[in-house]
């Protein structure tokens, strides 16, 4: 198939005219295919990258329906297919970070919520509706998944992130990728690379070392590559060495290209291009950065590079035919791949049985359970729906459905859906006949919450992209959030809450020792004035439009949470970065104020059940992997499930290596009383790494296998060494 797609796309490159060919590299955004101006953009563009499904509701009162808006992505097709001499389709693409955005589809929960599942194979379920609802309107390019690592929270997008490990961030994106590429949807791997700086401001320029940016932050790109399948990337804002990244030739060409094989096609991030001239002022005109971008290895700038700018740089001799042709090639070549040429339509008649189906929503609802993480526990959960009469509900976030305001339904418009339900109406139905459930404002907290037998409060934050942060408490709303409008945004929506949430919550917890914070926010909060108090906590992050349900289960035993933090929990602002695979220090880590450590580890989080770990055994294979065996046995009185994380720990390896780095891990599902034997195998890549010449290889070095619950929970380990290429154990 490969070949064959390759070959047909050179048979049509040779031809077409070089007019036929900008065409390809141009794009534009266009908001409705209806819009008066419509024609005049499409006679401009003629099968390019435009986006019409993209913003789809845009300005438009009333929700279009799936098959409305496969209807108008049909209609844009086939006018840009008949507008050409070679029938060129377009790759219509669309954001998908957890539901594809063209409009009121199914709702997921947020990525830092699937990487919490630490269940790969249900990410990929998510990954696999999320493609069907892309195809099924004919969508055939998604700009996801973001698998940038989140090691400064302060980082707006952290939401979108699957966290701060390496192997976790690897694995999800990997499965994301599949899904949506096995649909014939275009994987778009987001934002290559390092797009946040100090103080976790977004776009900023990166001066991180080569050693650092290859050992952690380009690893996941590369896997989504070479094992995912994705078949194009996004190059991102900032810059990298001085070099912005859209004009990088060593990181879109040599590393990307040359060292890995990717054989997709780069995709700039919204203007990224024009940044090259406009914001980091390395060329003095667009037509310079256009050249430049594309030379590097760049091959479409989205989404509004006309025709006319590539013409014009053509014409000036800024870009050649051999620049033109690479690109077209790999662009055409991959729609060959999809199968775009052979189906270039979505069948509309079937766009509404698939979008939101009922098997989707049920993913939704299983990975909202999984995702939803235990805090704290002071022996207060699960509620018993016999010993309540009334409890008090707190927070406007418990009125609005919990998806987040990032990348969720259509642009400029809130998800919505007539068949969800928001927190306060979960628990109103959940509970009737059972106990009274009051919806209340802060200013009633003292009274109400001390007269009820349990009181909850939902926090809000709203987090996403331009919206980095340097206070990681609760925020204080106290005017509606506004977003630039000259900044290029997708759908950050604004609140008003006009209340001091970390006084709410403190009040609530002083009136009412039965009080739980459920947590909504895309990236840790700062908890350390209130969390000593509190008895129960619930991190919900952004679980989605079945959360509500997820949330409620949780509250009441119906579900015993399993959850794990991809993320590292800081006691203060003042310890960010922080994450839990950092190198030995020369001296010592702590402050003068704490000891340094966080508030929660990487990797923790408590279930209604306990479960003993025992009967470790350990063989190491031909294949230098290494093969861990253990019984687990719920010991409690909840079936549930554990996450067994198994870490490495090098030393004497050529190199400073982190103390500790999870190479391999396990949600295992035990029920009550029950004992299950598992078998988790480390792979041999896990004791590689870059030595002193940056070679990625098994070097020697002597390591020790911790096995345990969470970063900070070793229960059990044992020693290895690699010595000439081969793993052994250490008599």
């Amino acid at each position: 198939m490969e070949n064959n797609a390759k070959k047909r796309a050179q048979e049509l490159l040779s031809k077409m005219t070089v007019e036929e060919k900008l065409h390809q590299l141009s794009s534009a955004m266009i908001f409705d295919v209806n819009a008066p101006d419509y024609e005049e953009k499409r006679d401009h563009l003629c099968g390019n990258y435009r986006n019409p499904g993209h913003f789809m509701h845009h300005g438009q009162e009333k929700r279009a329906t799936p098959e409305e808006v496969a209807n108008k992505i049909n209609r844009d097709v086939k006018l840009s297919i008949e507008a050409q001499p070679n029938n060129i389709p377009p790759i219509e693409h669309g954001e998908a970070l957890h539901c594809p955005l063209w409009g009121m589809t199914t709702s997921f929960p947020q990525p830092i919520n699937m990487a919490s599942t630490f269940n790969d194979e249900l990410v990929y379920e998510i990954a696999d509706a999320i493609g069907k609802e892309c195809r099924a309107v004919g969508v055939r390019q998604a700009l996801s998944p973001v698998v940038n690592i989140a090691r400064d929270v302060r980082w707006g997008r952290s939401v979108e992130t699957f966290g701060e490990d390496v192997l976790v961030s690897s694995n999800m994106g990997v499965a994301m990728c599949k899904g949506l590429e096995e649909n014939g949807v275009v994987a778009t791997p987001k934002h290559y690379v390092d797009n946040y700086s100090y103080g976790g401001r977004d776009s900023n320029a990166s001066d991180t070392s080569e050693r650092a940016l290859r050992e952690v932050y380009l690893k996941p790109f590369e896997k989504c590559f070479k094992e995912g399948g994705a078949q194009s990337v996004m190059a991102s804002y900032n810059s990298w060495d001085g070099v912005p990244v859209s004009s990088s030739k060593k990181l879109l060409t040599d590393i990307l290209r040359d060292e890995w094989g990717f054989d997709g096609f780069v995709v700039s991030d919204y203007g990224g291009v024009e940044g090259v001239h406009g914001s980091h002022h390395v060329v003095d005109t667009r037509l310079k950065a256009t050249g430049a971008s594309l030379k590097a290895g760049l091959d479409a700038n989205i989404p509004g590079n006309t025709y006319e700018t590539m013409k014009n740089a053509y014409d000036a001799g800024i870009i050649n035919d051999e620049d033109i042709d690479k690109s077209v090639l790999r662009i055409l070549t991959v729609k060959y791949r999809i199968g775009l040429f052979d189906e270039p339509y979505a069948d509309a008649s079937k766009a509404n049985e698939t979008v939101r189906c009922d098997k989707h929503k049920k993913i939704a609802l299983d990975s909202a359970r999984e995702s939803i993480i235990l805090l704290k526990n002071e022996n207060i959960l699960p509620f018993k729906k016999d010993n309540l009469k009334k409890i008090a509900v707190f927070g406007a976030s418990a009125n609005e459905f919990p998806v987040g305001k990032n990348y969720s339904g259509a642009f400029g418009v809130e998800w919505t859906a007539d068949d969800a339900k928001t927190p306060f109406q979960y628990l109103t139905e959940y509970l009737e006949g059972f106990a009274e459930v009051v919806f209340a404002p802060d200013s009633m907290i003292d009274t109400l919450a001390a007269e009820c037998d349990a009181a909850i409060y939902f926090t809000t934050v709203v987090e996403g992209e331009g919206m980095d942060r340097c206070d990681l408490r609760l925020p204080s709303y106290t005017e509606k959030v506004q977003a630039d409008e000259n900044a290029i945004i997708v759908n950050k929506i604004g609140v008003s809450v006009k209340t001091n949430q970390e006084e709410s919550v403190k009040r609530m917890i002083a009136a009412n020792k039965n009080s739980v914070v459920v947590l909504l926010n895309g990236s840790p909060i700062v908890m350390t004035d209130w969390i000593n108090d509190c008895n129960a906590v619930l991190e919900a992050w952004y679980p989605g439009e079945q959360g509500s349900q997820a949330i409620c289960e949780i509250l009441f035993g119906e579900y015993s949470p399993n959850a794990k933090l991809p993320i590292t929990i800081p006691k203060s602002v003042g310890q960010v970065p922080l994450f839990y695979a950092y190198k030995p220090s020369g001296r010592g880590y702590g402050y003068n104020e704490n000891d340094g450590k966080p508030l929660y580890p990487f990797g923790y989080g408590l279930s209604y059940t306990s479960f003993e770990l025992s009967d470790f055994a350990h063989k190491v294979n031909d294949d230098n992997s290494v093969t861990v065996k253990l019984n687990i046995k719920n010991t409690g009185n909840y079936d549930g499930a554990e996450v067994v994380q198994l870490y490495l720990s090098g030393t004497n390896c050529e190199v400073v290596r982190p103390l500790k780095e999870l190479k391999a891990y396990k949600k295992i599902n035990v029920k009550k009383g029950e004992t299950v034997s598992s078998e988790i195998v480390i792979p041999e890549e896990a004791f590689f790494f870059y030595g002193i010449d940056l070679a990625f290889d098994i070097h020697d070095g002597d390591y020790a296998v911790l096995i345990g619950t969470s970063s900070d929970n070793i229960i059990s380990s044992f020693n290895l060494k690699v010595r000439d290429k081969k793993v052994l154990d250490i008599e």
